[in-house]
């Protein structure tokens, strides 16, 4: 197996293993696949956050303001440069709020983010995330079969 084989095999096993955290509500090992150093992340219609501190902050709170999270990826890609790597990916989020009085699961609701990570190799040869910018997908189904393409509809982006 070649070298960059593997390295493409171990940035998209680090990349999994990011997102699992995420799923799994877990902080410390969500910030364990971090790099130490000045980090930055861009959520949703959020402004650009730079430092450990405000990027696990921000982690904390969706956490602690999610009940259920999953993400299903797709359309993933992975090059690999030197000692940086680079992550595009279509995240399929479902999400939920609190179970009801009754105990069943509360409303799921569904999102596409279009996602790019950028991981750096650190000096044991793993792999963590140095940055990760995240911009919604807007699309517009309804207005899909009425409208002829660029009829001012909201397109599918990616």
């Amino acid at each position: 197996m070649s070298s960059a084989r593997t390295d493409i095999e171990a940035v998209e096993a680090a990349n999994t293993a990011l997102y699992d955290a995420l799923e799994k509500g877990d902080l410390e090992a969500m910030a364990g696949h971090w790099l130490d150093e000045e980090i930055s992340v861009v959520h949703p219609g959020w402004p650009v956050l730079t430092g450990r501190d405000e990027v696990m902050r921000s982690y904390a709170l969706i956490m602690a303001n999610t009940e259920y999270i999953q993400f299903f990826l797709t359309d993933v890609e992975v090059s690999v440069l030197g000692d940086t790597a680079l992550v595009t990916c279509t995240e399929n989020i479902l999400s939920g709020g609190p179970a009801e009085d009754d105990g069943t699961a509360g409303p799921l609701v569904g999102g596409l983010v279009v996602a790019t990570n950028v991981f750096r190799r650190t000096e044991d040869g793993g792999w963590k995330m140095w940055s990760h910018h995240g911009s919604p997908v807007l699309i517009d189904r309804e207005d899909e079969d009425d409208e002829e393409p660029g009829e001012g509809g909201i397109a599918e982006i990616g």
